[in-house]
């Protein structure tokens, strides 16, 4: 099948990044220098393709899901050397060694496709990639990069925080796209940090379990939701020493405080956290 034979299927999730200016923009932001290698996932009809072949990289591999497109990028892009398609799902699939990653995610595996790209506090990636430049949906963005007191900030935001830099490059409104999707888009790029900014697997994994419970009451106070870890009195006094007043919801502490928080906690021989609990 040809590109022009082929439509944008559902199912996929896929839009068509047409707007010249915000493709420029994502190959831009991924700065990509002589000798580093790039994963693009979700090339589609190769737009952005085009643009990174055009740069300094050294390599770039791409992963399409649907088979449809394949015969066409490799007809597009397989006399250049540097190009390397693969045909599968990116959550599944071995993906080809990388230094940055450029993905225009299909948004309806947003969340485990950046648990696959970044990881999590208590399994992040390692190696991490040196720069991920992603196009998502905003409302998904925004709650990467969001602060403290935003409506959007909640346990992604203080997860991503915690693993990486993450800031905007633009917004991109349906009509850049073909067809145009319902919702607005954003480009980040996210830095993750590497080994030493990361907290050690103890802290991390008691991190994780805090931000699960809290979030999953964001409206409760933290007097309410954290209620049991230790005794009360002691509980006010870890959160003293972690800045955190427990009248406040989770979506009022900032990252850092949640890693002073769970670091009390591991000091404290009544703390009663469960050894392990399942990702949500």
């Amino acid at each position: 099948m040809t590109f022009a034979a082929h439509r944008a299927r559902k199912r996929f999730g896929q839009h068509w990044l047409t707007d010249a200016a915000v493709l420029d923009r994502i190959v831009a932001a991924a700065a990509l220098a002589p000798g580093e290698r790039v994963l693009e996932i979700g090339p589609g009809r190769g737009a952005l393709t085009q643009r990174l072949l055009a740069s300094d990289a050294a390599a770039v591999a791409a992963v399409e899901l649907d088979r449809d497109l394949v015969a066409g990028l490799q007809q597009r892009f397989g006399r250049d050397a540097r190009f390397e398609l693969h045909q599968g799902d990116a959550l599944t699939l071995a993906l080809p060694p990388a230094d940055k990653v450029v993905a225009n995610i299909p948004y309806n595996i947003t969340g485990p496709l950046l648990e696959r790209l970044v990881g999590r506090l208590d399994h992040p990636v390692q190696p991490p990639y040196r720069r991920l430049v992603l196009l998502l949906q905003r409302e998904v963005a925004e709650r990467i990069r969001c602060s403290p007191g935003s409506a959007s900030y909640s346990a992604l935001s203080v997860r991503m925080q915690l693993l990486g830099e993450c800031r905007s490059v633009c917004a991109v409104p349906p009509r850049c796209f073909q067809p145009p999707p319902k919702v607005q888009s954003e480009v980040i790029v996210i830095e993750p940090h590497g080994p030493a900014r990361l907290p050690e697997a103890a802290l991390a994994r008691t991190t994780e379990q805090l931000l699960r419970r809290s979030f999953a009451a964001r409206r409760k106070m933290l007097r309410n939701s954290l209620v049991g870890l230790v005794p009360e009195p002691e509980l006010q006094g870890l959160a003293r020493e972690a800045g955190i007043n427990l009248q406040q919801r989770p979506q009022e502490i900032e990252p850092a405080a949640w890693l002073r928080l769970a670091a009390g906690l591991n000091r404290s021989t009544n703390a009663r956290l469960p050894s392990s609990e399942s990702h949500g």
